[in-house]
């Protein structure tokens, strides 16, 4: 809840009532990747935002089953996933009605028009607005992917063979084909990503909140890729903001040493699946970030500077120690004491300023497909590693980006991973 922009008495946002999203497709074609990104995304905004995910509750209930529980024919297994799946969708829907949050992803296959249309008017009977989103993939290569990549580390297939779990797997979509039917009714609203996002359906949405929604699925997709932070170098000034000072001795030999020190790691630990991704280097116009970045261009990597990047503006507090602070500002840093997302020092922003001013470059974080490093103060990095990791914002504040470590970012299905390294070389 980041960049909440305002409050509601209802914790209620953009006039949206409740809104449930209903993902449509067969497994392994990203559903719960976008369930879960997406839900990030709308609590970064301050929506009340919470998966049901029908692949839990049936986990839940029945542990890891059969693959013969998949299969059409088999009716009693059928009658029981449906009934389980129902439970699941009960629950969203108290959860609504309660008030408790605004938007609840139903994740699931729901493969079927007719189950499309039973789910519909159910919810249309609680007056909650529904948007079903399908996920189509044409490409057997990235099929083989996601189930690798996702699949095999799911908790169904714990303690399994790799090879023995894409197998299994591979059947039980086999099973589900049988009875697929895409969406081909007019009347539901509906998004169909295809192809990880290369191309997009959009059929009767209608709202903010629902298009603030579609706006975020065109630029998401769910292919491999892996996101670096690491701090800009010192500079000869490096308490003041105003200064936009140059890198010191000490801050270019450290530019070089993670430049050294990236490029080593990517050529060592390369997997199969990410071969063919290019990295890239985001930074923003600062010129300590930019020198930071120039072993990199040496390098004929491309660098790219985004004025969104900078850093939290200081305001009058700039270049102050703590004690000059309280002297100079006492009742201001206990204002800070107390809320120290949403403070603002004279003439600064808070960092709550700074999480709005950033969505831009989130978008763009989400869209791009290559590697990316992102060079940049704390204060930045603190934000853009609370959205990927779905952070609080009172958290932010607090969070730790330390000086002379690479953090490695990879996202996946199931959140994100890190591995903090400590530049050295």
């Amino acid at each position: 809840m980041a960049a909440q922009l305002y409050k509601t008495a209802s914790g209620r946002l953009f006039h949206a009532g409740s809104v449930a999203i209903i993902t449509v497709g067969l497994p392994a074609r990203g559903k719960t990747h976008v369930s879960r990104s997406l839900c990030r995304y709308l609590r970064w905004l301050g929506v009340s935002t919470r998966v049901f995910s029908v692949g839990n509750y049936r986990r839940e209930r029945m542990g890891s089953i059969p693959n013969n529980w998949f299969d059409p024919q088999n009716v009693d297994a059928h009658n029981v996933r449906e009934k389980i799946a129902d439970e699941c969708l009960d629950d969203l829907i108290h959860w609504l009605d309660q008030g408790e949050g605004q938007v609840g992803i139903y994740d699931g296959n729901n493969v079927t028009e007719d189950r499309r249309r039973e789910i519909y008017t159910k919810l249309t009977a609680h007056n909650i607005n529904t948007l079903f989103i399908e996920s189509i993939c044409t490409k057997p290569e990235i099929v083989y992917a996601n189930i690798r990549s996702v699949k095999i580390s799911s908790p169904d297939y714990v303690g399994w063979d790799p090879e023995e779990a894409v197998k299994d797997y591979t059947h039980r979509i086999e099973r589900l084909e049988q009875n697929y039917e895409t969406i081909s009714d007019t009347t539901l609203p509906f998004v169909k990503m295809l192809d990880v996002g290369e191309r997009i359906i959009v059929n009767g949405v209608v709202g903010y909140l629902q298009s603030r929604i579609v706006y975020y699925l065109m630029n998401l997709h769910i292919r491999p890729r892996k996101i670096y932070f690491a701090r800009t170098g010192k500079t000869l000034n490096d308490a003041s903001y105003k200064d936009d000072g140059e890198l010191s001795p000490e801050g270019h030999e450290y530019a070089m040493k993670l430049k050294n020190f990236l490029l080593a790691y990517r050529a060592q630990g390369s997997a199969a699946e990410d071969q063919g991704r290019s990295l890239m280097v985001w930074t923003s116009t600062r010129r300590k970030a930019k020198q930071t970045a120039i072993p990199f261009m040496n390098e004929g990597i491309a660098v790219k500077h985004h004025s969104v990047l900078t850093q939290m503006n200081p305001g009058e507090a700039d270049g102050l120690t703590m004690e000059q602070l309280k002297k100079k500002f006492p009742e201001e840093v206990k204002r800070a004491r107390q809320d120290p997302y949403r403070h603002r020092y004279p003439r600064a922003e808070s960092y709550h300023d700074l999480a709005v001013r950033l969505e831009a470059i989130i978008m763009e974080l989400e869209r791009e497909k290559n590697d990316v490093l992102i060079i940049g103060h704390e204060t930045v990095l603190k934000c853009l590693y609370a959205y990927l990791f779905d952070r609080p914002e009172s958290d932010i504040p607090a969070i730790s980006i330390p000086y002379s470590f690479l953090v490695e970012i990879t996202p996946s299905a199931y959140g994100c991973k890190e591995s903090r390294m400590r530049i050295t070389g």
